[in-house]
């Protein structure tokens, strides 16, 4: 009987790989021209952040070299 019970036992791994699938066919996947589009709208807001934080940042770096007096 315990050898039987030993058997019905989920494996840990299988169960995970069937419910990751299960939820996957859930995804509403977006089109190729959407997913292009959104592509470009995150490289253009990468850009553009990293654009301030370098502005920002060479900013900090001035005021603080003026307000210590080096350079």
């Amino acid at each position: 009987m315990a050898e039987k019970d030993r058997g019905k036992k989920p494996n840990a791994i299988q169960s995970f790989f069937r419910e990751t699938v299960g939820e996957l066919r859930k995804v509403s996947w977006p089109s190729w021209p959407e997913a292009r589009h959104l592509t470009i709208i995150v490289l253009v807001v990468m850009i553009v952040m990293g654009i301030i934080l370098g502005v920002t940042d060479a900013s900090a770096r001035t005021l603080l070299n003026l307000i210590l007096g080096l350079s």
